[in-house]
């Protein structure tokens, strides 16, 4: 069942890697996704969806992907070592990590999903599930998950900003992401209605100028051609392009609203 984490591979090879939401959790989307030829599928189990503790629902996702040869980036709710250790169980390879403030708070994270990290016992436990292919512990096994499982972290507010060189620097960091809009939240001190703009472009800049650094690939999300490529050209590895929900409003919302102006 295990196949290579081409995202993986991809990333570390300095590729570029694009990918579109699946706000549906539908199966049947998440195969036409692939096989439109996407690098991988987004899944936000932070804000909605299944629950990241219902495995059966989580091994039809995987399943999906797998059929049509497309990676799912699973965004957790929380970076709760149980989870994410049932969620790598389930057959996710690439995880996301949100609200993360120090690099501490990552590290716990980054650890459970590996059983070696940082040159000692990582803190994944060995069971039985679909990434064991349903027989369980097996020294080929362990092996092949840590060199597959990739874990990205959220910056999406002010302290992961001021910490951001500490973050970095957590051992098996896959990636980050950056997330504008809860990073406006964030440096608003509490009034959603402050003007955030020149802020949060700030703090974007000096986090990917860091990921640059670093040489830990980073992404965010540009729904416009242009826009991507602006930001493709600008460092980031990871864009996501769109998203099932929101082309569906522009698709057959644009063509509901000009036949109902006709």
């Amino acid at each position: 069942m295990r196949t290579e984490n081409a995202l993986r591979r991809k990333l570390e090879a300095g590729e570029t890697v694009l990918g579109a939401s699946c706000a549906t959790f539908s199966p049947t989307v998440i195969e036409t996704m692939g096989h439109l030829g996407l690098d991988y599928v987004w899944l936000d189990l932070e804000h909605s969806g299944p629950s990241p503790s219902d495995s059966t629902a989580l091994e039809e996702l995987t399943r999906a992907g797998e059929a049509a040869d497309v990676d799912l980036l699973v965004r957790l709710p929380a970076p709760d070592p149980p989870l994410i250790r049932k969620v790598l169980d389930a057959g996710v390879r690439t995880i996301l990590l949100p609200r993360i403030e120090t690099a501490e708070q990552l590290r716990r994270g980054v650890r459970a999903a590996y059983f070696s990290y940082d040159g000692d016992v990582g803190d994944r436990g060995v069971g039985v599930g679909r990434s064991a292919e349903w027989v369980g512990y097996g020294d080929e096994f362990v092996a092949g998950e840590d060199s597959e499982v990739l874990v990205g972290t959220m910056i999406e507010n002010q302290r992961a900003v001021e910490n951001i060189e500490e973050i970095l620097s957590v051992p098996q960091l896959g990636f980050t992401f950056v997330g504008p809009a809860d990073l406006s939240m964030s440096l608003s001190a509490g009034d959603p209605t402050a003007d955030t703009d020149e802020a949060v472009r700030a703090a974007i800049d000096r986090a990917v100028a860091a990921c640059l650094e670093a040489d830990v690939p980073v992404g965010r999300i540009r729904n416009g051609v242009e826009e991507a490529r602006t930001a493709i050209d600008a460092g980031y590895q990871i864009v996501r392009i769109g998203g099932d929900v929101s082309s569906i409003h522009a698709t057959v919302g644009g063509r509901l609203s000009e036949l109902q102006e006709e």
